[in-house]
């Protein structure tokens, strides 16, 4: 048993999520930020067009690599019919009784041709030092060797010093979706925990229902 959770904590990238920032075992530094969406579709072509054409600017002005991600669930919705039912039985009215009841089969039925999934879009942006960077080449190894006592770093000033920098490739990211129209926010280290949790345990957030 012991064997196995170790395998599984080795499984994860994740060395630490602290003040808001994921510390991968690699050394990296990653902020995810939440993004809204946008009616494309419901756009004019003139408009499509405009978007498109800043969506390009704004990824050619990057010189560091950025992760879009969704995340794709299946929502469980039988507290909400639960709770429909519960408002069904308080119903003085036999017109709104009859209606009430109405809705929960309609949503039952709909849910049962059609899936009710919630889609959420983020976006990672990542930090690796130069001296990780080092670290990864031929050379790094080679220099790593010839100095074995050498310390990997004052990890309480830097962390200050990456963060800072990672939070400024973060707001150039969020002044360019912005100009195409999505806002976005960065998660908090608490945010981070539960979307990393429900990515490593997809099955749970169905369990527990809508939230």
């Amino acid at each position: 048993m012991a064997s196995s959770i170790k395998s599984s904590q080795e499984f994860i990238p994740i060395k630490e999520i602290r003040d808001g920032v994921v510390i991968l075992k690699d050394g990296s530094y990653h902020m995810i930020l939440m993004a809204s969406t946008l009616n494309f579709a419901l756009k004019s072509e003139d408009e499509q067009n405009a978007i498109i054409l800043q969506y390009q600017n704004f990824l050619n002005s990057l010189d560091f690599s950025v992760q879009f991600f969704i995340q794709s669930r299946k929502l469980n919705i039988e507290p909400y019919i639960s709770m429909l039912a519960e408002q069904e039985k308080k119903q003085d009215n036999d017109l709104m009784r009859i209606q009430t009841r109405e809705y929960i089969e309609f949503i039952k039925n709909f849910v049962k041709i059609s899936n009710v999934v919630a889609k959420t879009f983020y976006i990672s942006v990542p930090y690796t030092t130069a001296s990780i960077e080092l670290q990864k080449s031929p050379l790094g190894g080679f220099l790593n060797s010839l100095s074995p006592t050498k310390k990997k770093g004052k990890a309480a000033g830097d962390f200050e010093e990456n963060k800072a920098q990672l939070t400024q490739r973060a707001d150039i990211v969020s002044q360019g979706l912005a100009r195409v129209g999505v806002r976005v926010a960065p998660l908090g280290t608490e945010e981070l925990i539960e979307l990393f949790y429900q990515l490593f345990n997809p099955g749970e957030r169905e369990k527990g229902g809508v939230r």
